[in-house]
């Protein structure tokens, strides 16, 4: 029962975050939410975790969610490496084009 509470007040935060990002990301807000309601739903209705793994295939209902949460914490990881690097390439440009313009030599004549 402590645990069940524990979880439930863990989710409920997670959604209340989900739903300030809503106008920021609605993709991340929305999967935020549904990822943190169906974990309220399994938290209070485990056996139909059960249910749902034997339908999936796996053997009990705590295997699947420990899948589940594998899977969206490498996809959450992969999404977090794409905006890094991107960053990097961006920062990279931009260091390119300030060198380069810092490297211009001056012309007679050009007001600095």
């Amino acid at each position: 029962m402590i645990a069940q509470l524990l979880l439930t007040l863990l989710l409920t935060l997670v959604v209340l975050y989900a739903w300030t990002q809503l106008r920021r990301s609605p993709v991340v807000g929305a999967l935020s939410l549904l990822a943190a309601a169906a974990g309220l739903y399994i938290v209070w209705t485990p056996k139909h975790a059960t249910v749902l793994a034997e339908i999936a295939g796996v053997g009990r209902g705590a295997d699947l969610i420990t899948y589940l949460w594998i899977a969206i914490s490498l996809l959450l990881l992969l999404n977090l490496h794409l905006k890094l690097r991107s960053q990097m390439e961006l920062i990279t440009v931009l260091a390119r084009s300030l060198a380069i313009a810092q490297a211009t030599p001056e012309r007679p004549g050009r007001p600095q």
